[in-house]
Formats: C-alpha cells, structure tokens, sequence
C-alpha cells in the first residue's frame, strides 16, 4: 500500500490506483466523462484535473496517473494531491468552456436532460460565461440503427462507446474519423450495429449525443417512477430498474449487481417494453363453437370445472412456461397434487434434466462472477452470446485478462473472442473424455469450466449427453474442493426455480412431450406455456399474458400478470433466487397468476392452503426454505456429479444445435414488441447477406 494525502486527507491505497481512485477513496469528488471503471483509460476530455505538489507546474489528469507515478516530498513525505486548488477550479473551468464550445443548446428538447453529466458538471465546475463568439460546428447524424438514435452534433469525443463496443461487446463497429475539430463517431459505413449489448451506449454516454430511439421524446426522468426488479428475458437474472409513468412502462434500465450483470443488460432485456403494451390478454375467454369469445370470471371457472369434473387425476397434466414465477408454478403443482395428478412439467423443449439427480447437475455452479477465476473453458452445444448476452460479456472479460483457453463443441458461431473449434457433435465429446487434445488443455488448468447449453440437453439423448459431459468434468478435475466447474447454462427465466420445486412429472408422471402428444392428457392447465405445441384433442386452459401460441390452442384463457406487475421469485441459471417487484398493474381484468388458481381451486373444490401471497411464500419455505435466501446462491452438493458421471447411455451422432436461434423473438413478450421484430428483420438480413 503506497501513502498519499489528498485535500490534507491522508490514505493508504494499492500503488496501481490512479490518481482519480485515490482521490475518491479520500472522499474528493473528481468530475469525469471520459473515465470509466470499466473501461480502459483514454485520457481525452482532461476533466479530472488536480495538482500535484512538487510535480510538473500545470494541472494532471488524474485518470491517466498512477500513484506509484507519484514522488515523496524531499524529506520522505507522502505525495500531496490538491482537488480544490485555484489552479484546479481555473483549469476545469478552462476544460468545461472548451467542451460547451460547439455544444448545441439542446437541453429543452434533448432525451438526456434531467440526468445528464454535462448538465451537472456543467453546474458544479463551469462558468456562466463563455468567450467563444464564432460560429458553432455541427455534425451529420449518423445512422447505427433502431436502438440508439444519435445526435451528433452534442458529441465531446469521449469515446466511452467506442471503447465499449471494443472491450466489451467485442464488436468493433463503432470508431472515430477524422483529426481535431473534425473528429466524428461513426460506424464508417453508417450501417445498423449487431452487438446484442449496444444499448448499453447509451447509458455510458455523458451527453445526449447517443440516446434511446424507442424511448424517443416518451418522458422526462422526473416524471418517472423507478422500481427495482429482475429481467427475465433469459436465464442470467439480470437486475434492473423498470420505469413507469401511471400504468405505462416507459423504459428498462440496468442497476448494478457485480455478481450477476455488473452494470450491463442485453438490448433484448432493456428494449421489450412495448411488447408489454400490446396484444395483452387483459379479460377471460372460453371457445364456444370453435371460437373464443369474452367471458366473465365466473363463466371461465364454470367451463373449466365442467371439463374437469368426473376426469380421473391421471388425465390432468400442466405445463409450466419459461416466464413463471416460483410462486406460481408451487402453486399450480399444488392445485394439480389436490387433484391426483403427477403429470407436471416445466420443460418445454424436452430438456434432459431431472431434480432427482441433485441440483448440482443442474445449474451454473461455478457462478456467474466465477467465471473470472477459472484458466479454461469448454463449451458444449450453446451460443452464450444469443442465450445469455451478458454472461458471455463475461467470458470475453475472463477472455481478455489473457490464458484463458477456450474450446467449443457445437455449430461455429461469432462469440465475440477466439476459440478453438472441436466439433459439431457427441462424437468430439466423447473423443475428450477418451483423451482427446484439448482434454489435456483442461487437465492442466487448475480451475477448468465445462459449460453445457440446453441445445446438448433438449433432444432424446440429452440424459446421456449429461452424463457424458460430467465424466468429462470429473475426468480433468473440473469438480474437485474448493472448485466446481460443471456449469449448466439455461435460456428460460423460470426453469432453474421450477425444478427446485420439482416441477417434473412425479411417480407414473408424464412429461411435457408425453402431454402435449396425441392421448397424452384429457385436461392440460398450461401456465404461460407458449413454446409448445399442443396436440388436438386435449381441453387446454391457458394463464398467460399475450395473444401467443400458447392462447390461440387454448379452449379457455385466463388472463394472467407479466413479470413487470407481480411480485414473484426468479432463481437464475447459477441458482441465485431474486425476487421482481411491482411496477404497474396488469391490464383489464388480469390478476396475478397465482390469485388466478387460488379462485380457481375454490370452484374445483379444492381450495389451496393460502389466501395471500406472505402465507404462499410461507407454505413454499416451508418445503424449499434454500428460496427465503434472497441474492444468495446455495451451494449444490458436488456429489451428486459424481454420481451423474456414473451413468450409462448412448448418444446419437447428431450435431448439437443451439437454443436460441433468433436473439429477438425468445418468447411472448419479445414477439409483441415492434422494436425487437425489427432487430430481428435486421439480423435475418445480417445472416443472409454473409451467407451470399
């Protein structure tokens, strides 16, 4: 630790601090734009200027100074740093005047204003004044594409954005042309951007120069209320912040979590919220004579006790759909228990993982944050960046931190860093688990990552696929003490949280293919199940949100509450439980899902053990008390891999196809919204032009 004193604060901070850290750790308010934690030091707009005593006789720009750049006084004294000296305020007011030269005066109408960085610091360390009578440059706005409107003429040059989509992203589609004055931010070609975490520019930008398009003159920050929840876009459980104005959700924005999505959200997580808007089911229906029509309450419940009636328990089945919440999915497996049913499923694409293996074999045990402690990775059958954006963020962090190698079994895909290409198929894995090249690779790392992704797992060999994929893992040591590199990665929001409950067919049960097939169930509830289909001949009662797939096979439709109007608990992919809050009320005459089956179970005659959501979260920690924990992943015992790597099972030869194969279109909410059908038509577009 290296001795400084600051502002006549003395502190001890690591010598690889900058000037601009070491100020901050003393409690100095240092203003920035170009600086970011995040990203790497550019130095360009000279913003954070402070004197350094006994250092040359000008102002230092404290982001791009190290400490250990700093020396002793002449009797060994600790270096001396001023934030508040007249050559600092005279310097930041100098810096402040040349930014807002050629600066618009665009604050009334500009999407940025109320929370903008210019505007404060403007406030804070500018003058009132200005001695700069010319004429102002403007600048041609530049087309990057639907998500992020620009503005260029605001632009300072801090190229925040740049460097983002070059560290971070890992998409080099922005950068800067020309010298001086001249200087612009384009894409060059003025084509749409690709990256799945563009809109994380906007955020970055301390200016109004990148901005929301979708968002575009909507409202002001002042008029919004802000409400902390979850995103359930995929399986990551990214925190964010949803805004709304009255009932309306107006934007999505990302709030910090180091552990889960540090301060990043995929453009699909922050953009959907139109598809909130539109096509919501917002009143029952019942199809009478081939056709839906609107119903009351009571009418719905009555049509479907009149189909349940008299159906033995067997006949029942329900599918859990990817956008449930625990406490629903509880609360359906409860009612269908009540009813001498086992047929439950959460698995809608046939996925091979099953409870009674253990947890261990079926969620992301080296974490989310872990993967910056392992040396190597494997991945088997999946495209982290279209099934979790920011979790591939991430691997392309650990990526750049250098000895970091990397292999993939799977179709070849862009994932934004280098890898070593094994194969397409079961046939590569099991080459690996026979001692294949990059089986030495792992074995000689001392923290290995074996990520498997559900396009190995949702297809009939998947169990084996499973099993293979653990032997390979304890093989060359990536479950041992103090490290458990199994690391399942899902794409559904609810499926880790589902099969904590056990939502999976019990003794005799059927599964979700077995369901939906012709014969499979005479009655099948299916709650917010809409990546399914359904076989003629089952009575199908819908709970859901939008008009999808899952309401147009419906006989009747309840409508039910998204994630952005209910409480409900969301265990993500490496087992961390996090609870959504509130923002707004669900439209018409919609109830939360599990108050639906509450009402529901009364007209069934048989009335479920709560009447609140506290006493429903009370039954279900009594059961699974691991889900009180909030922020908190529950270790999963290693064992149980040890006993899935035990397993037989002959998988096919067949190539493992990814999950996702469209980034936009994932779900309900996602196909409601304008916005992302138009990233979709763009990234068709993208593929088809690289393949002519």
């Amino acid at each position: 630790m290296a001795k400084i004193i600051v502002d006549d604060i003395e502190v001890e901070v690591p010598p690889e601090y900058t000037l601009l850290q070491a100020c901050e750790a003393a409690g100095a308010e240092i203003p920035r734009f170009c600086f970011h934690e995040r990203l790497s030091i550019a130095g360009n707009c000279r913003m954070c200027l402070v004197e350094v005593k006994g250092g040359p006789p000008k102002p230092q720009a404290s982001c791009a100074m190290n400490v250990r750049d700093l020396r002793p006084g002449p009797n060994g004294e600790p270096p001396v740093v001023l934030t508040k000296s007249p050559m600092v305020k005279k310097a930041r007011e100098g810096v402040m005047e040349f930014l807002l030269i050629n600066h618009p005066l665009d604050c009334p109408i500009c999407d940025q204003g109320g929370e903008c960085d210019l505007q404060d610091q403007a406030m804070a360390y500018g003058v009132d004044t200005s001695r700069y009578a010319e004429n102002k440059r403007a600048v041609e706005d530049k087309y990057i594409g639907p998500l992020i409107k620009t503005s260029m003429t605001r632009c300072i040059q801090c190229t925040r954005c740049v460097r983002f989509t070059t560290e971070v992203a890992g998409v080099s589609e922005l950068g800067a042309i020309g010298r001086g004055e001249d200087m612009e931010i384009t894409t060059y070609l003025e084509a749409a951007m690709s990256s799945e975490l563009q809109g994380n520019v906007a955020d970055l930008c301390p200016v109004g120069a990148l901005t929301q398009r979708p968002y575009e003159f909507h409202a002001r920050p002042w008029e919004l209320v802000k409400t902390e929840s979850v995103d359930v876009m995929d399986a990551v459980g990214s925190n964010i912040r949803v805004d709304t104005r009255g009932r309306e959700v107006m934007r999505v924005l990302p709030r910090l979590n180091e552990q889960v999505n540090e301060e990043w959200i995929s453009d699909k997580t922050r953009y959907i919220w139109d598809g909130l808007k539109t096509q919501r089911l917002d009143r029952p229906y019942v199809r009478v004579g081939g056709r839906l029509r609107q119903a009351s309450w009571p009418e719905a419940f009555a049509a479907i006790a009149a189909r349940v009636t008299g159906v033995p328990g067997n006949r029942i089945g329900g599918l859990v759909g990817d956008l449930a919440s625990v406490e629903e999915a509880f609360a359906l497996k409860t009612l269908l228990t009540a009813l001498g049913s086992a047929n439950i499923d959460c698995r809608q694409d046939g996925v091979k993982l099953d409870p009674a293996l253990g947890r261990a074999t079926y969620v992301f045990n080296a974490t989310i944050a872990g993967i910056e402690q392992a040396d190597a990775l494997l991945i088997i059958g999946s495209n982290p960046r279209l099934e979790a954006s920011v979790l591939n963020a991430r691997i392309r962090k650990r990526w750049l931190a250098g000895n970091f190698p990397i292999g993939l079994i799977g179709e070849h895909v862009d994932l934004t860093y280098p890898y070593e290409y094994l194969g397409a198929g079961s046939d590569t894995l099991l080459d690996l688990v026979g001692d294949g090249t990059f089986a030495t690779t792992l074995k000689n790392a001392q923290r290995p990552l074996i990520l498997i992704g559900q396009g190995a797992l949702a297809r009939p060999d998947g169990a084996a696929i499973l099993a293979l994929a653990a032997r390979l893992a304890v093989s060359v040591g990536a479950v041992k003490d103090g490290w458990n590199g199994f690391s399942v990665l899902h794409t559904a929001a609810s499926r880790v949280g589902a099969l904590d409950i056990g939502a999976v067919p019990g003794e005799g049960g059927l599964d979700a293919v077995a369901l939906t097939n012709p014969g499979g169930a005479d009655v099948i509830f299916a709650l917010g199940a809409d990546e399914i289909d359904i076989a003629p001949g089952a009575f199908v009662v819908y709970l859901g949100t939008h008009g999808d797939r899952g309401a147009h096979r419906a006989d009747v439709i309840l409508p039910g509450a998204a994630y952005t109007e209910k409480s409900g608990t969301y265990v993500n992919t490496e087992g961390r439980v996090q609870i959504t809050n509130r923002a707004g009320f669900p439209p018409g005459e919609a109830r939360e899902d599990w108050a639906v089956l509450r009402a529901l179970s009364d007209v069934l005659g048989k009335r479920l053990p709560f009447d609140t959501l506290g006493q429903l979260r009370a039954a279900l920690y009594a059961v699974h008390p691991h889900l009180a924990r909030l922020d908190h992943v529950e270790p999963a015992d290693a064992a149980s891999i040890l006993a899935l790597a035990g397993m037989g099972g002959s998988p096919e030869r067949a190539p493992f196809r990814a999950a996702v194969a469209d980034f936009y279109l994932t779900n309900p909410i996602t196909r409601a919204s304008a916005v992302m059908a138009e990233c979709s038509a763009l990234a068709r577009a993208r593929l088809q032009a690289a393949a002519e």
